[in-house]
């Protein structure tokens, strides 16, 4: 299934009731992302599963797999150390199997890296990939994250 982020953003403003299976799991991964413009962080808590079985690797230290509350921790630092920020999916493939779900993605990102100490930015371009995985506890919840960067 290819979905534009065009597409993915009318998604999320319609009424989630009425969204299909896809639509939703769409609307999770998009807020994921969205947080990094709006810093709403309580968001993270929303849409990621508090869990032991949650788990998450990205492409930035630290590299070992992490868990529900260091992740957390992680992204919020993240989202708020970016500013400018923005984001942009291709070519997602999502695959339901019962309750879980899989989406692999494209992703672009970019934005102006904060140094507040030393009050200093750089302007950053990230192209990568992301695998998250989903569980329908009784709403979609991502269960694991895994970000990657593609070397230009």
């Amino acid at each position: 299934m290819s979905i534009s982020h065009t597409r993915l953003r009318c998604i999320t403003k319609q009424k989630k009731s009425n969204l299909s299976e896809t639509e939703q799991i769409i609307n999770v991964i998009e807020k994921f992302f969205e947080i990094g413009k709006t810093k709403n962080l309580a968001s993270l808590r929303e849409i990621q599963l508090d869990d032991p079985n949650f788990s998450s690797f990205s492409d930035v230290p630290p590299y070992e797999l992490q868990d529900y509350s260091t992740t957390l921790m992680l992204e919020e630092l993240r989202f708020v150390s970016i500013s400018d920020y923005d984001y942009e999916i291709t070519n997602p493939k999502i695959s339901i199997l019962g309750n879980c779900a899989v989406v692999a993605f494209e992703l672009m990102q970019k934005g102006m890296l904060v140094d507040n100490k030393a009050y200093t930015g750089e302007h950053i371009v990230i192209h990568g990939r992301g695998t998250f995985v989903l569980i329908k506890k009784p709403t979609w919840k991502i269960v694991h994250i895994h970000l990657s960067k593609i070397n230009d």
